[in-house]
C-alpha cells in the first residue's frame, strides 16, 4: 500500500524495515543485567498439555521475560519513577519522523562512549522526531550478545542538548541501555531526557536492543513504533522504519 506524506513524497507500507530483535526462549537469545534466557514453555496441569507435539489438542505455552533485559523494548518515564506510570499509557502516537545515524562510540578511559559532538554532526540541519542509532562495528552478532559484565557503550549525557534542539521525543539505540551498566544507580541520560523530576516528560520515549541492519543506509524515515499493551514502564515493541521515496 501506498501511503503519500506530500504530493512529492510517498511510503510503501509493504516495505518495512524491521529493527527489532526476536525473543527466543534459547541462549541465542540477546540479555543484559544478569537475567536468565526467557522461558517459553507449554501449560501442563491436570493432564493436560499445551503442545500439540505431544498429543494436545492446541500448543498453549507461558513465557516468562523481562522487557529490559531480553530484547528490543521501548521504556517511558515510569522506569525510573517512584510512581506507576505505563508506556502503554504514555505511547498514543505510532509514526514519527526519524532520523538513522551510525557512530562509532569513542574510548575513554575504560568506556566507550557517543558523545554530543558526535550526535551534532550527524544531525547538522536536521529536525526528526525519532533517532535511531546505529552502533558502529555493526556485526550480527549484536542479536546474540550477552551484555552483563561487558560495559557496553553508552551515550554522554551533554548529548541531551542536542536532541532537544533537533526534536527528538523517540530515541532508540542498538545498545541495552543509554546510561553506562554501572553509574552507582545515577541514570543520569534517562533522568536528563525524561527531566525527572524537575519536568517529567510523559510523551518521550527510550527502544533499546534494536539492531539496524547494514544493508539501512543512514537517513531519513518513517517510524512505526508499536509496543505490546503491557501496562508496564517497558514493553517489547516492535519499531519498523519505511524509506521515503520521492516521485
Amino acid at each position: 500500500m501506498i501511503f503519500h506524506l506530500s504530493n512529492s513524497q510517498f511510503i510503501d507500507t509493504t516495505k518495512g524495515l524491521d529493527i527489532s530483535i526476536p525473543l527466543t526462549n534459547d541462549e541465542n537469545n540477546p540479555s543484559a543485567w544478569y537475567v536468565n534466557p526467557p522461558v517459553i514453555e507449554p501449560v501442563r496441569a491436570n493432564g493436560f498439555v499445551g503442545a500439540v507435539a505431544e498429543g494436545g489438542s492446541v500448543n498453549f505455552r507461558n513465557i516468562f521475560f523481562n522487557p529490559h533485559g531480553h530484547g528490543t523494548h521501548t521504556e517511558c518515564l515510569g522506569h525510573i519513577t517512584k510512581e506507576v506510570h505505563s508506556v502503554n499509557q504514555s505511547l498514543k502516537s505510532y509514526f514519527f519522523t526519524a532520523e538513522v545515524i551510525s557512530i562509532l562510540p569513542q574510548k575513554m578511559g575504560d568506556d566507550f562512549v557517543i558523545t554530543k559532538k558526535q550526535i551534532e554532526e550527524k544531525l547538522i540541519g536536521v529536525n526528526c522526531e525519532s533517532l535511531v542509532i546505529r552502533t558502529l562495528e555493526n556485526p550480527d552478532s549484536k542479536k546474540n550478545k550477552h551484555y552483563s559484565s561487558t560495559n557496553p557503550a553508552y551515550i554522554d549525557v551533554n548529548a541531551i542538548e542536542i536532541l532537544n534542539q533537533v526534536g527528538v521525543k523517540h530515541l532508540l539505540i542498538d545498545l541495552p541501555s543509554v546510561d553506562r551498566e554501572d553509574d552507582g544507580g545515577v541514570l543520569a541520560f534517562h533522568h536528563a531526557f525524561w527531566q525527572v523530576p524537575e519536568n517529567p516528560q510523559f510523551d518521550k520515549t527510550i527502544t533499546e536492543f534494536i539492531f539496524v541492519d547494514n544493508a539501512i543506509s543512514d537517513g531519513s524515515y518513517i517510524l512505526n513504533l508499536q509496543t505490546a499493551p503491557f501496562e508496564n514502564d517497558a514493553s517489547p515493541s516492535r519499531p519498523v522504519l519505511f524509506e521515503i521515496f520521492s516521485k
